[in-house]
């Protein structure tokens, strides 16, 4: 059995009737693509023999749906905010300029300027959250700030108004 071919085969065979099903169960194209693509992942990984075409086909499709139903599951226990939602809750439009110019920084900055500044916590508390130093909270609160301050050029030590 060639599983290279064996796959190549499927794909052309059965990409349109896995995309028709996941788009009426998802209704999302990225989630439809990343289905697809975890469908044929697990074919490889799993080399199952069929009995016959419909066998195959049967056998996609039921994976292609559980697939989906565990992306669908997953989005409900762990439902997502839009960046615009964020944005629209902020008043003034000096916050939204500040939250748009956070979102450039560096993750490291940008992590630990949130922590600190939106959600309160303390500098050892974020220390101990990200597993690194106090001095190195420290450094990526120093560094961000002054990365703010250059983009937005009105940011002060304190980031006053907040987020």
């Amino acid at each position: 059995m060639d599983i290279e071919k064996d796959i190549r085969e499927a794909v052309i065979k059965y990409s349109d009737t896995l995309y028709k099903v996941c788009i009426v169960i998802l209704c999302n194209e990225q989630d439809v693509q990343d289905a697809i693509q975890d469908t044929f992942c697990r074919y490889l990984e799993k080399k199952p023999e069929f009995r016959d075409e419909e066998h195959e086909k049967a056998w996609l499709i039921k994976v292609a749906t559980n697939i989906c139903m565990d992306m669908i599951r997953f989005r409900l226990r762990h439902p997502k905010v839009s960046i615009d939602e964020v944005e629209n809750t902020l008043a003034a439009p000096e916050q939204k300029e500040i939250f748009r110019e956070l979102l450039e920084l560096p993750v490291k900055q940008k992590t630990v300027l949130y922590l600190h500044y939106v959600e309160g916590y303390q500098i050892k508390e974020i220390a101990d959250i990200l597993g690194i130093t106090e001095s190195a909270v420290k450094t990526r609160l120093l560094r961000g700030r002054k990365q703010m301050r250059e983009a937005v050029g009105m940011v002060s030590d304190t980031m006053e108004g907040g987020l």
